[in-house]
C-alpha cells in the first residue's frame, strides 16, 4: 500500500486544481499574459539554439501543456529557456538539427528516472553563489550568441563554436549597412521593454517592439533577415530515427541536458514557491513532469524543455493560482501557430535577438553580484569561477566545478572549527598534575583536519598520561577514527599511558572496527566520568613515581 501511495503522489490529481473554481478568471488571464509574453522568447531561444522558430514554439505549446498537468508546481510555465539554448547550440553544430528531437527524448526519460528514483531534493546541495555565477554565465552567452545575427551572413559561416569567439568573428567580418539595420532593431526593441512597463506593468514590451519593428521593415525597404514561413499546425508527432551509433553518441549530451532541465526546472519551481501562497512544490513530480514533457516536445520535433523562471515569475504577478494558467499560455501559442504564422513569419531576427539581449542583461542581477563578491572569499571564488567556466567551458562542468570549490572552503572551514584544547584537571591541585594532560576535542574529526589533530596531540611533552575527552566531539569519519587510534598507538610506544573519556554511542562500533578501542593497553582505560578518568590518571603518576 505503500508503494501504491508513493506513487500515487507523483501523477495528476484533483488537489491540482483546488481552488479552480474561484480564481478561474485570474488564471485564464494570466495565462494569456504569459502567452504574449512568451511568444517572442520561443521564437528567439528556438532560433538562437539553430533548431528554428518552429521547434520554439512546437516546445512552448507542447510541453508547456504537458509539463503544467504533470509537474509538481501550479504555477510552474515551462517550455525552451536560455540556459537550454547554450546547450543545444553546439549539439545541432556536431549531430545536426534532427540530433536536437533525439537529445529531448533522451533526455526527458533521464529526468523522469530521476524523479521516480527520489533526487528531485539533489538541488538543494547546489550552493547559491554557485547558481548565481551559473546564471551570470548563461547570461552572457545568451547575449554573445545574437551577435553574428546583427551582423549579416559570415562568410566563415560560423565555424567557432566557442561563443566568444564566434562573436569577434562576425564583428570582425561585419556587414556596415546590415549591422546599423539591426542595431536599430534591437534598440527600438529594447526601449519597449525597458520603458513601456514603467507606463503600464501590463504592458508587453517585447511583444510591442518586436510587432514595431516588423511593421516598420514592411514599409521600409531594409536587408533584415526574417524568420521565414512557419507550420500553420502542429505537426504528427512521430519517433525519430535511432540506432545504437546515434544513441551511443548522443548519451553525453543528452545526460548535460537532462541535468541542466532537472536543476533549472526545480530552481524555478522553487522560485515560484517564494512568490506565491500557492507555489508549493513536489520536486520529483516536478522532475517527472518536466522528463514527459521533454519526452513529448520531441515526439512532435521540438526541443528539451524546462522550468522558465522569468515566465513563472510574471505568471504569478498576474495572478495565476492553478495550472490553468500555465495550460492557457500554451494554448495562446497554438493559437498563434494556427491563426497569424504567416504575420510571424515577418518577424526580422534581429528584433528576436534584441529581445534575448534584453533577457540576458536582466538575468544579471548586481546588487547579487556585489552582495556575494563581498561576503566571503569562498563564495566569491565559487561564484566567479562557475561563471567563468560557464562560458569558457560547459555549463554542467561549471557546477560541478563551482560545486568542488565550494566544497574545498566548506571543508577547510569545517577542518578549522575541529577544536584540540589542553584544559585545567581543575580541583586541587596535586603533585604529579603537571604530568597529566587533559586534551579536549570539540567539533568534527574527518579527513581534512586529520593531520593536524594527529601533529598536535602526538607533539606532547614531559607527560606520563594524556585524557582524550571525546564527549564534544559532534562527528567523526574513517579517517578521523583512524587518526585517533594511531594517536593511542604513537603515545603508548613512547610510554605515555593514554586514557579515552565520553565516547558518544554513535562512535562506539566505529571507534571499535577502525581500532581505536583496541589500540588501548587495558580496557579499563576507557571512562564514562572525567573525574574518574582524572583520579586514574594520578593513580598512574604515582606508580611511576
Amino acid at each position: 500500500m505503500r508503494a501504491v501511495r508513493s506513487v500515487r503522489a507523483l501523477l495528476p490529481a484533483r488537489a491540482d486544481y483546488r481552488g479552480l473554481g474561484r480564481s478561474w478568471r485570474r488564471d485564464l488571464l494570466a495565462g494569456v499574459t504569459v502567452g504574449i509574453v512568451a511568444l517572442p522568447l520561443a521564437l528567439g531561444f528556438g532560433i538562437s539554439s539553430g533548431a528554428g522558430a518552429a521547434a520554439g514554439l512546437i516546445t512552448a505549446i507542447v510541453a508547456g501543456i504537458i509539463a503544467a498537468v504533470f509537474g509538481g508546481s501550479n504555477v510552474q510555465v515551462s517550455g525552451p529557456t536560455g540556459a537550454m539554448v547554450v546547450v543545444l547550440a553546439p549539439i545541432v553544430a556536431s549531430h545536426g538539427i534532427a540530433a536536437v528531437a533525439v537529445v529531448s527524448l533522451m533526455a526527458g526519460v533521464i529526468v523522469v528516472v530521476a524523479g521516480i528514483a527520489r533526487l528531485g531534493r539533489a538541488v538543494s546541495f547546489i550552493p547559491w553563489p554557485v547558481i548565481e555565477g551559473f546564471t551570470v554565465g548563461i547570461a552572457v552567452i545568451i547575449f554573445l550568441q545574437q551577435v553574428p545575427a546583427l551582423t549579416g551572413p559570415s562568410p566563415h559561416g560560423g565555424s567557432h563554436t566557442n561563443v566568444a569567439l564566434a562573436a569577434f568573428d562576425a564583428l570582425t567580418s561585419a556587414d556596415a549597412g546590415y549591422l546599423l539595420w539591426a542595431l536599430a532593431a534591437v534598440v527600438i526593441v529594447a526601449a519597449c521593454m525597458l520603458l513601456l512597463p514603467r507606463l503600464h506593468p501590463a504592458l508587453p514590451g517585447s511583444l510591442v517592439g518586436v510587432a514595431v519593428v516588423t511593421l516598420l521593415t514592411l514599409v521600409v525597404a531594409n536587408p533584415l533577415a526574417v524568420i521565414g514561413s512557419l507550420p500553420d499546425s502542429l505537426p504528427t508527432p512521430y519517433l525519430p530515427e535511432m540506432d545504437v551509433d546515434t544513441l551511443a553518441s548522443l548519451l553525453l549530451p543528452a545526460v548535460t541536458v537532462a541535468a541542466l532541465a532537472a536543476i533549472e526546472s526545480l530552481l524555478s519551481a522553487r522560485v515560484a514557491a517564494s512568490l506565491a501562497d500557492t507555489g508549493a512544490y513536489d520536486p520529483d513530480r516536478e522532475l517527472i513532469g518536466q522528463g514527459l514533457a521533454s519526452i513529448g516536445s520531441g515526439l512532435f520535433g521540438g526541443m528539451p524543455a524546462t522550468g522558465a523562471i522569468a515566465r513563472t515569475a510574471v505568471n504569478v504577478r498576474a495572478g495565476a493560482r492553478t495550472r490553468l494558467a500555465a495550460v492557457t499560455h500554451a494554448l495562446v501559442l497554438l493559437l498563434v501557430v494556427v491563426a497569424i504564422a504567416g504575420p510571424v513569419g515577418a518577424i526580422p531576427l534581429a528584433a528576436l535577438s534584441g529581445v534575448l539581449m534584453v533577457t540576458a542583461i536582466r538575468m544579471v542581477h548586481l546588487t547579487t553580484a556585489r552582495s556575494i563578491l563581498r561576503s566571503t572569499r569562498a563564495d566569491a571564488v565559487a561564484y566567479t569561477v562557475t561563471a567563468i567556466v560557464t562560458v569558457s567551458v560547459d555549463l554542467i562542468v561549471a557546477v560541478v566545478i563551482g560545486m568542488i570549490v565550494a566544497a574545498i572552503f566548506a571543508l577547510r572551514g569545517l577542518a578549522r572549527a575541529t577544536g584540540v584544547r589542553r584544559e585545567a584537571i581543575g580541583g586541587d591541585a596535586r603533585p604529579g598534575d603537571e604530568r597529566i594532560a587533559v586534551i579536549r576535542f570539540d567539533g568534527p574529526l574527518f579527513f581534512a583536519a586529520a593531520d593536524r589533530v594527529l601533529a598536535e596531540v602526538t607533539s606532547l611533552e614531559g607527560i606520563s598520561v594524556v585524557v582524550l575527552r571525546m564527549s564534544q566531539l559532534e562527528l567523526v569519519d574513517a579517517t578521523g577514527a583512524h587518526v585517533l587510534g594511531e594517536i593511542v598507538q604513537r603515545l603508548e610506544r613512547r610510554g605515555v599511558t593514554v586514557l579515552i573519556k565520553g565516547v558518544r554511542e554513535g562512535h562506539v562500533e566505529l571507534f571499535r572496527t577502525v581500532g581505536v578501542l583496541g589500540s588501548l593497553r587495558h580496557q579499563n582505560h576507557l571512562f564514562v566520568e572525567l573525574p574518574a578518568a582524572v583520579a586514574h590518571a594520578r593513580s598512574h603518576v604515582v606508580r611511576e613515581a
